[in-house]
């Protein structure tokens, strides 16, 4: 049984001018222990998606199921780590990782010693008295992603979660993480904006068309290394060919955008004689 089940989402927001598609059916699934990224033109319901699927968010249409049960609401099976870290300045480290805990009413010995273990295990039991201003930006997202391990999730749900920080530390991060995913054997998706990121950290790439989005393709990403991390990735021959189909895929919906805004405005490829947007991109 697969345990994240996305079927026929759509998504459709009213406004005074009619009404707004996001997200026209959507489908896919993931088995326990798959790391999918997610890509798409800008503004095209990424974040919209990952929403539907922690259930903070509820689809026009078609469902979503998580280890067999249909999301309806707010979903404790699920992880959701956003851009900013949200660590609390007035606690310490190890009083931010237990927090979702104590919000979920989980704060048993046992699951208190499952989170020191977790910070021992990742090199954080050091710094658990700590709070966070003290701490490095990549040590901060090392903190948020076990306070979200810490509740045990099903399904880890990652929202442009990198980049907050800068390109070198950006870099290190997304190697402890991965790392760490992997160890924890959670079933993790990524929304990104960086090409290298979803190539490199993925079994998988869900490309989405412009809006209303449809999952153009699911890119399988295969690398012949005998242990894959993200770094090594970026140094293999395939990696190039991946990036390059994954370029080509989205600057084609980029482009297709842009020529429909200058037609609706009557600008180059507008007025009589100009090519319908569509037939306009290379």
């Amino acid at each position: 049984m697969a345990v994240l089940s996305v079927e026929g989402v759509r998504k459709a927001y009213q406004t005074p001018q009619g009404e707004t598609v996001a997200l026209q059916n959507i489908s896919f699934s993931m088995e326990k222990g798959d790391f999918y990224s997610l890509v798409g033109p800008s503004g095209c319901g990424k974040s919209t998606l990952l929403s539907i699927i922690a259930g903070t968010l509820s689809p026009t249409a078609g469902r979503v199921q998580v280890a067999g049960e249909t999301v309806s609401g707010p979903c404790p099976h699920i992880g959701y780590m956003l851009q900013q870290d949200n660590l609390l300045e007035w606690r310490t480290v190890r009083q931010n990782v237990l927090f979702g805990l104590e919000i979920r009413r989980r704060l048993t010995p046992q699951m208190k010693e499952r989170a020191d273990r977790l910070l021992e295990t990742y090199g954080l039991a050091e710094f658990a008295d700590r709070r966070p201003s003290q701490l490095s930006g990549g040590m901060r997202q090392r903190v948020a992603l076990i306070r979200t391990l810490a509740v045990e999730p099903d399904i880890l749900l990652l929202d442009e979660a990198f980049s907050a920080l800068d390109y070198q530390t950006r870099l290190a991060v997304t190697e402890d993480v991965y790392r760490i995913i992997r160890q924890e054997q959670v079933t993790a998706l990524m929304v990104t904006h960086d090409i290298p990121e979803s190539i490199c950290m993925g079994d998988k790439v869900l490309i989405l068309s412009g809006r209303p989005a449809v999952v153009r393709e699911e890119l399988p990403i295969r690398f012949d290394l005998s242990e894959r991390s993200p770094l090594l990735c970026r140094s293999c021959p395939e990696f190039g060919s991946y990036f390059n189909h994954i370029w080509k895929e989205l600057g084609m919906y980029e482009a297709h955008e842009s020529a429909r805004s200058l037609c609706e405005e009557g600008g180059p490829l507008g007025g009589e004689g100009a090519l319908p947007a569509a037939e306009s991109t290379p």
